[in-house]
């Protein structure tokens, strides 16, 4: 089985036969299929290939998961946070441009990438404060235990050192707590300006029942409603078009005549 980069007769090869299943594909190459569906997925999001009819059957989620790192502000990411914040970082994305159905402009975007990065950093805070307590936590149990030697005996210089620690820690944590609560209020107010909190969602969808054309802005910001509906009405349509078919063949009736009833 080959291994390197894909020589440029095998993508000529690949982009002939891009609505090939890729394990197809793999197989004629001698290939991993693996790779070949990575290589073909990487070409698909730089716009090098044709979207491939198989690739259809991959959720929503994982394309945009997929799609995040070949955005320009990828490389920029990798440096800002670490790699178990980046992973968390595309779990959201997936999800909130799985949530817009991928109708996202370019202003948008920068809108749900600077979310995401309140959220870690929300985190981000949290874990501080939680190690703060911790520290905090430890540093008293060591206080108490030298306060309760004999007095002779205890340590003042560590003591004093050890209760500057704990106050310093705790300053820190009303300013973690502080910037939690800043970072909360963005967060916030930047739902709100995308209109994704529950209480805006409801009330959209109620809004587009009080007219029609409240009713085609709610189908054109939902496409899997729109698409739920066209499915069933194609299901009649084929469904009137056979019945139609049958019945417009001679049948007998139980009184011996023949006709066609339609």
């Amino acid at each position: 089985m080959k291994t390197g980069r894909i020589s440029k007769p095998e993508f000529e090869y690949i982009s002939e036969n891009i609505h090939t299943d890729y394990k197809k594909i793999a197989a004629d190459l001698d290939r991993n299929s693996e790779s070949v569906l990575d290589f073909i997925k990487r070409k698909v999001a730089k716009g090098e290939l044709e979207r491939p009819s198989w690739m259809d059957s991959q959720s929503s989620e994982e394309q945009a998961k997929y799609d995040l790192t070949f955005r320009p502000y990828w490389t920029e990411l990798r440096q800002q946070f670490t790699e178990e914040e980046l992973k968390l970082f595309q779990y959201h994305w997936s999800r909130i441009i799985s949530q817009f159905r991928d109708d996202v402009i370019p202003t948008e975007e920068l809108q749900v990438v600077d979310l995401i990065k309140l959220e870690l950093l929300m985190n981000r805070a949290l874990k501080g404060n939680k190690d703060n307590i911790e520290q905090i936590s430890a540093l008293d149990v060591l206080i108490s235990a030298e306060r309760a030697r004999d007095p002779d005996q205890i340590d003042r210089d560590m003591l004093f050192n050890m209760e500057r620690q704990g106050a310093s820690l705790k300053a820190s944590q009303e300013s973690l707590n502080k910037d939690y609560r800043e970072l909360q209020a963005k967060k916030n107010s930047m739902l709100k300006e995308m209109k994704a909190t529950r209480e805006q969602r409801v009330k959209r969808f109620e809004d587009s029942k009080s007219s029609f054309a409240g009713w085609m802005a709610y189908l054109v910001s939902n496409p899997e409603v729109t698409q739920s509906y066209g499915v069933e009405m194609e299901k009649m349509r084929l469904a009137m078009d056979k019945e139609k078919e049958r019945l417009a063949k001679f049948h007998k009736y139980t009184d011996e005549t023949v006709d066609q009833p339609f």
